[in-house]
């Protein structure tokens, strides 16, 4: 096997659409170390606000608004130095966007020219000539083509004044607070300056679709009164749109920024240390060791390496093009057309931002948006992400059936059961490795108490030089050329043992999410601390055990290892936090004009009350909505704007789902947005290492991928595929083993291909059994309904009745806070702690008050589960909804697997007699 970097030749593709998430410029001498030191100065400021050592020494401390400034400041500075206004792309064609700019300077300075002469206008003049300038240098930057080693002078002004505006509140929080809701002439001109340069930033780090999405919503923010009547609204003036959108926390710098300062950063950092410590390319190789010899081995490798890297990755197209180098060439050498090997890579990798612990970090933003743990996150998010995985291998091996392709032959003979035990922890190494921390070392915890840590601490690091140790016996794993002309198998044992120490991170991780129940931002933390003490002493150690000597270059090496990789993680982070901050602007939109209301009731009116319509109109929806946009601001997007619409339209018509599964909809959908042609950004990175069509590629990649477009209307209206409402060990077996089955079954029917090629009939019997393993409660609902209605003055006794993280089904009446009349089901959590029944209740955010046969809502505490799900204060519950004592809906399993095993014989016999030669 050929040795490769990715300085050689042949990754020049990998290298440009890698420049697409890190910036474009390659700057020479003083400005390049000043780029360098600048990503380093972020990484080191956000390992230190998320460490306790500030809060140890008492100096350091930062609020959350501070924070979120400098987060945003550095975010800024860099997409202005790494990213040019010109791309190489865009200078045959016409730029549009800086003959926009050139319209919007002359269009802003023209005004503030003319309103210098009317004396009633106060600061406008002023403020609209700082505009101007920024517009004209924007302008410059996006017209005049620069040198890639050089950063234009315009440029250096444009992040000079990016980073004074985001750095504003840090400077003058005091200041700006006390003058709360009356902005002076300095705020406006930050606010007008900063939002111009958040735009272009956005711009140059992600490209046009979002920026255009902001610039819409600022549009419909400032020119309400002249929309149309089902949009219009009153408008909103500079002063309060500047107090809205950039010197509070409800817009650029909401939740959505914070998130992304607090965990999101950590996670990205994490992710870019690991590589940076080799454990991309481990990762990579264990995949084909263990799958490669499979048919079309290399294609199911690029999925499970896909989903690896998918754990700590934020970016779809990060993914794609950095397992995609390695694994579509392999895919394409064993068969697939170029096309079909993109889109399997893309398919993978687009399904790495829906596996927890990560989700392209919208994980962090659904502990804010729904209001529940991250662990109860994860919980929910697992099983329709592991599944759909293995769907998508079991996919593969029906493409690999249909063309009659082989594996790659080992270079030792595997028995059948090691086979599969090396599949098995292959594909479930995660939750395999969740469980061991857990059940194997939580009970540390437990009988320990805070001595626990210590002790796992010790163990930590004994197992670290231990498998150090042993990984010294083997020979190092090297970067592979998937192009050379000779290509075998990496031998299994070697290539597992050659890296089991970069697992530590990842048990640290799970320690500090799942048993010590720390936030997600202390828990990257004390990973990524662990991480950086691998980066700096795996080499020395290595070398030590092997005998070389040596050990001051190897550590030398290990610090320019630790430095690079916390370059490349601020690097990474770049687009993330321009994304975060300009999706701030829809999310403030939608809180000054109240549109999510309007979207609503369009919705609902062009739906007919229909549900199965509402929810194939929000998927669609949510589908434009996340076009050409990265993981995070496409959350925030479909969370601000389309998950209202599902829970106040889903509750007016019955429908009883907790909010996770409504946002998981949502974002599942926003998702797909990188798979599907035109604006699949994925499927381009793809097509760009494979050489084929990227439309085609798009194509194959969501023909692939209607597994992940099912199982968000499964979800809906089969909670227990988000392990809720399990009843035990039993109920967890049956509900994974029938839902792995059922997503295997409904890949063979929409491929096509399941013995044998698939007769039409066959394959809509084939859908019909996977629908039925999915929800047999359907059937279950035409004789008997899923739910009773018992009296509201029995509610004391019901809360009283529900185990810890049970939820309150019940029926209200009222009025909202729109004034509108309204009757819906909801689903109230009661949390995971036992207490009094006014305990649990206030807990999810209400407070009761009995009026004869009805119970009143007399508070809704702001922010509360109860708030998220639309009840108000004078709101009345009618009834209460209990399980009906009904036969197992699971009972219709067996006349569908009798079905299944019908088709199974059927077209065995079928694949029998065709395979028998004929004779004359």
């Amino acid at each position: 096997m050929s040795e490769k970097t990715a300085a050689e030749p042949g990754n020049n593709g990998t290298e440009e659409m890698l420049k697409v998430d890190v910036g474009g410029r390659e700057p020479m001498g003083y400005t390049a170390k000043l780029l360098y030191l600048t990503a380093l100065a972020w990484s080191l400021f956000q390992v230190w606000i998320a460490s306790p050592i500030p809060y140890m020494i008492g100096w350091g401390i930062t609020s959350d608004t501070e924070a979120r400034s400098v987060h945003l400041a550095f975010a800024l500075v860099l997409a202005f130095l790494a990213f040019p206004g010109l791309t190489t792309s865009q200078r045959g064609g016409l730029r549009l966007t800086g003959w926009l700019y050139v319209v919007a300077a002359v269009a802003t300075l023209a005004y503030a020219t003319a309103l210098q002469f009317d004396m009633a206008v106060g600061t406008r003049p002023i403020v609209m000539l700082c505009m101007g300038i920024v517009f004209a240098l924007a302008a410059y930057s996006s017209l005049v083509p620069s040198d890639p080693r050089r950063i234009p002078l315009a440029d250096w002004a444009l992040a000079l004044a990016a980073g004074f505006c985001a750095l504003y509140l840090f400077l003058y929080y005091a200041e700006i607070g006390s003058r709360s809701g009356r902005p002076s002439m300095m705020d406006l001109i930050v606010t007008g300056v900063g939002m111009v340069t958040l735009l272009e930033a956005t711009r140059r780090a992600l490209g046009p679709a979002l920026t255009i999405i902001a610039v819409i919503f600022l549009v419909y923010t400032f020119l309400g009164p002249y929309m149309p009547d089902l949009i219009a609204h009153r408008g909103a003036s500079f002063n309060r749109a500047a107090s809205q959108y950039w010197l509070s926390n409800e817009g650029v710098f909401g939740i959505a920024l914070g998130v992304s300062t607090s965990f999101v950063f950590l996670f990205v950092l994490f992710g870019a240390l690991l590589d940076r410590a080799g454990a991309g390319n481990y990762f990579i190789q264990v995949a084909f060791s263990l799958l490669g010899h499979l048919r079309g081995g290399p294609a199911k490798a690029a999925v499970v390496a896909s989903g690896m890297t998918g754990l700590i990755s934020g970016s779809s197209i990060a993914n794609t093009v950095t397992t995609g180098t390695f694994t579509i060439p392999l895919m394409k050498r064993v068969g697939f057309k170029a096309e079909k090997a993109g889109a399997v890579e893309v398919a993978s990798s687009v399904n790495g931002q829906l596996m927890p612990p990560v989700m392209g970090a919208a994980a962090f933003l659904m502990v804010e948006y729904v209001g529940i743990p991250y662990v109860e996150v994860i919980r929910h998010a697992f099983l329709p992400a592991i599944i759909s995985y293995i769907a998508l291998i079991y996919i593969v091996h029906l493409e690999a059936m249909k063309a009659d392709m082989k594996g790659i032959p080992p270079k030792v003979q595997t028995p059948f059961w090691n086979k599969l035990f090396a599949y098995s922890t292959t594909v479930l190494g995660l939750l395999i490795l969740s469980g061991v921390v857990y059940y194997g070392i939580g009970w540390l915890r437990v009988v320990f108490g805070d001595f626990a840590n210590v002790i796992v601490g010790v163990g930590v690091f004994a197992a670290y030089i231990g498998l150090l140790w042993n990984a010294s016996r083997f020979p190092e794993l090297h970067v592979d050329d998937p192009n050379a002309p000779i290509f075998e198998l990496p031998e299994p044992k070697a290539t597992i043992n050659s890296g089991l120490h970069f697992i530590l991170p990842l048990v640290v991780l799970i320690w500090a999410l799942i048993v010590e129940r720390l936030s997600p931002g202390l828990a990257a933390f004390w990973a990524v601390t662990f991480l950086i003490f691998i980066v700096l002493t795996q080499r020395p150690i290595m070398a030590f055990f092997r005998r070389r000597g040596e050990f001051m270059a190897a550590f030398r090496v290990g610090v320019w290892d630790l430095l690079d990789g916390m370059v490349q993680g601020a690097r990474n982070m770049v687009g993330i936090g321009v994304a975060t901050a300009a999706a701030g602007i829809i999310v403030g939109t939608v809180a000054m004009t109240g549109v999510g209301l309007v979207l609503t009731e369009v919705v609902e009116t062009l739906s007919g009350g229909n549900l199965m319509v509402m929810l194939v109109m929000v998927a669609m929806l949510s589908l434009i909505l996340g076009l050409g946009l990265p993981t995070t601001a496409n959350y925030i997007i479909v969370a601000t704007l389309m998950a209202p619409i599902v829970v106040d339209l889903g509750a007016q018509s019955g429908l009883i789902v907790p909010l996770i599964a409504v946002h998981l909809f949502v974002f599942y959908f926003g998702i797909m947005a990188d798979v599907t042609p035109p604006v699949g950004l994925a499927s381009f990175a793809a097509a760009a290492v494979s050489r084929g069509d990227p439309i085609w590629t798009g194509v194959y990649a969501f023909y692939y991928s209607l597994r992940t477009v099912a199982l968000p209307f499964l979800f809906i209206f089969n909670t227990q595929l988000l392990l809720m409402d399990i009843g035990g060990p039993v109920d967890l077996i049956l509900t994974f083993v029938s839902a792995t089955i059922a997503m295997l079954v409904f890949a063979a029917a929409t491929q096509g291909w399941f013995v044998t090629r698939s007769r039409w009939y066959e394959a809509a019997a084939l859908l019909l059994v996977a629908f039925t393993l999915f929800r047999p409660g359907f059937w279950m609902d035409m004789i008997h309904p899923e739910y009773d209605q018992l009296s509201a003055t029995q509610l004391e006794e019901m809360v009283e009745q529900e185990p810890a993280g049970g939820h309150l089904r019940m029926w209200v009446e009222g009025i909202d806070a729109e004034g509108r009349d309204i009757s819906k089901a909801v689903m109230l959590p009661l949390g995971s702690d036992e207490g009094s029944v006014s305990d649990r209740l206030q807990r999810a955010g209400i407070l009761t008050m009995a009026m004869g046969e009805q119970v009143q809502i007399s508070n809704v505490r702001f922010g509360s589960q109860a708030d998220r799900l639309g009840l108000d204060m004078g709101m009345q519950i009618t009834g209460l909804l209990v399980p009906a004592d009904r036969p197992d809906r699971r009972l219709f399993f067996i006349p569908a697997l009798v079905l299944l095993a019908l088709i199974w014989w059927i077209q065995k016999r079928r694949r029998d007699r065709e395979a028998v030669p004929v004779t004359a």
